[in-house]
């Protein structure tokens, strides 16, 4: 693998230093960083090589050439996105019934003849012959009532991109910061809301800026992300392959609307490269900005676009706030201003509002929890998350509509599809002190079930106490997953 000289942090992040032992600060303790460089932490090479996929062996001996020099660009990549071996495992790892894009190919037809055609991509990689397709746009319906644009390549750029994507990654998860927790390996959602309410509960934060980036991922400056990209890479055919999935376009109603910038969400590339410039424009900056210009402490937790910063001073915060606003503008980003908020939070926030004759605290929304001030039975401070109520009725309205497509499929079909979701909804939402919103959510579900078995016939009527056998069977009851966070942080640190 060629390398040659990497060119200067100081045109991206004036002052960047590496990730080193030593050099982690007590904040990014909070923030369930790694005690290992910084890092998430990976899994151990297996003992014998035989046991290891052919994708497998590559990324690890590309993790360690990216460890052995972090100062240099890595010249000679592109020859494991075209190997069929390394494609075919891209293929095996789509989603088998995901849509599909503006070609109509879907994963079970494309498999029929997959050596053909996995030869024949490999070869029109080689020889550059590849093109990207415009992906199809199609609309989710958000929480709040708002439609969020998704767009669904084709199965072929799926496969290319789900190759690009892992070395990707690979290469800059040694670069990524502790604080950073979205589309990252060995890291979820809740690993974030941990590091958040360990940070605030154990550091002395009196201030929390809620922020949210306006349509981030339709905002990215293709100059600049290919710029980001080339401080690491210098292999130009696959910096020349992702802009040709930036360059593709979306496919709408029949209609060809070009790209000039942004990254379609849905995309198998779209994360990692929103990761790549969020490292660069915002967790780079903020991590320098916390540690030369901050008086107090200061807690950083970030997930994909959104993001809390925690702060000790409020003029701090105030500072933060105005900086980025000007640092993000550089990057053609700018903060949400419906969704950004100062607020004050924290274990002195009740008392000190209650001084001034204000009311409770303000809350927050994160990941899908408002977190409220609060206290334990013992009387000691603790930061309360709980079902955002308004998630909560998105989800309730999902089920109703499709009870009533199921209304008059069998009793034991359904219960086996409503224990499924609720499974799935305790599973996310199932955290410490949490559990009347799970025992509303469960309650809710029961009496929407119950009106559709009541509608299946003019005269049906449904006794509650027959309603309550049916959940009893079906339905589980409410049960807490997870741990205390600082439980869980001190395990994964």
């Amino acid at each position: 693998m060629r390398r040659e000289p990497r060119q200067s942090d100081s045109d991206i992040v004036p002052g960047k230093s590496p990730n080193k032992p030593g050099m982690q600060t007590g904040a990014e303790g909070m923030e369930g960083r790694s005690l290992t460089k910084g890092k998430a932490v990976q899994s151990p090479m297996p003992r014998t090589q035989s046991r290891m996929t052919g994708m497998s062996v590559t990324l690890e001996r590309l993790r360690l050439a990216v460890r052995r020099d972090q100062r240099e660009k890595l010249t000679s990549l592109y020859h494991h996105v075209y190997k069929v071996d390394h494609l075919r495992e891209a293929y095996f790892r789509l989603k088998r019934e995901a849509a599909p894009g503006v070609d109509g190919e879907t994963w079970q037809h494309y498999g029929q003849h997959l050596e053909k055609h996995l030869q024949d991509l490999s070869e029109r990689l080689q020889r550059s012959a590849y093109r990207a397709t415009p992906v199809r746009r199609t609309y989710i319906e958000k929480a709040d009532g708002r439609q969020r644009p998704l767009g669904i390549p084709a199965l072929e750029d799926k496969i290319v991109q789900g190759v690009t994507a892992q070395i990707l990654s690979v290469i800059w998860e040694e670069e990524f910061l502790g604080f950073s927790y979205g589309f990252r390996p060995g890291r979820n959602p809740h690993n974030a809301l941990d590091a958040l309410t360990v940070g605030i509960e154990r550091k002395c934060v009196r201030w929390v800026l809620d922020a949210d980036l306006r349509a981030f991922f339709d905002t990215i400056s293709h100059v600049w992300l290919v710029k980001f990209i080339q401080h690491r890479i210098g292999d130009r055919r696959v910096v020349h392959l992702i802009q040709k999935w930036l360059k593709a376009g979306v496919l709408e109603e029949g209609r060809w609307t070009p790209s000039e910038e942004g990254t379609p969400q849905g995309g198998l590339i779209s994360p990692v490269l929103a990761n790549i410039y969020l490292h660069y424009t915002f967790d780079g900056w903020a991590h320098q900005w916390r540690r030369r210009k901050a008086h107090g402490d200061v807690i950083l937790v970030r997930y994909a676009d959104d993001f809390v910063a925690g702060f000790q001073h409020r003029t701090d915060a105030e500072q933060f706030q105005r900086e980025l606003t000007a640092r993000l503008h550089q990057f053609n980003l700018e903060l949400h201003a419906d969704k950004t908020r100062l607020i004050e939070f924290g274990r002195y926030a009740a008392s000190n509002r209650t001084e001034r004759g204000e009311g409770k605290p303000e809350i927050f929304h994160f990941l899908g929890f408002t977190h409220i001030c609060g206290t334990t039975r013992k009387g000691r401070f603790t930061v309360l998350r709980q079902t955002m109520r308004r998630r909560m009725q998105a989800k309730l309205q999902a089920i109703k509509l499709e009870l009533k497509q199921r209304m008059h499929d069998p009793i034991p079909e359904v219960g086996k599809w409503l224990r499924s979701v609720v499974i799935g909804h305790f599973r996310y939402y199932g955290v410490p002190r949490n559990r009347p919103a799970l025992n509303v959510f469960r309650y809710q579900l029961v009496k929407l079930w119950k009106h559709v078995l009541e509608r299946r016939s003019q005269t049906g009527q449904i006794e509650w106490e027959r309603m309550n056998r049916l959940a009893r069977k079906w339905l589980p009851a409410s049960h807490i997953y997870h741990p205390d966070p600082g439980q869980r942080l001190v395990v994964t640190t």
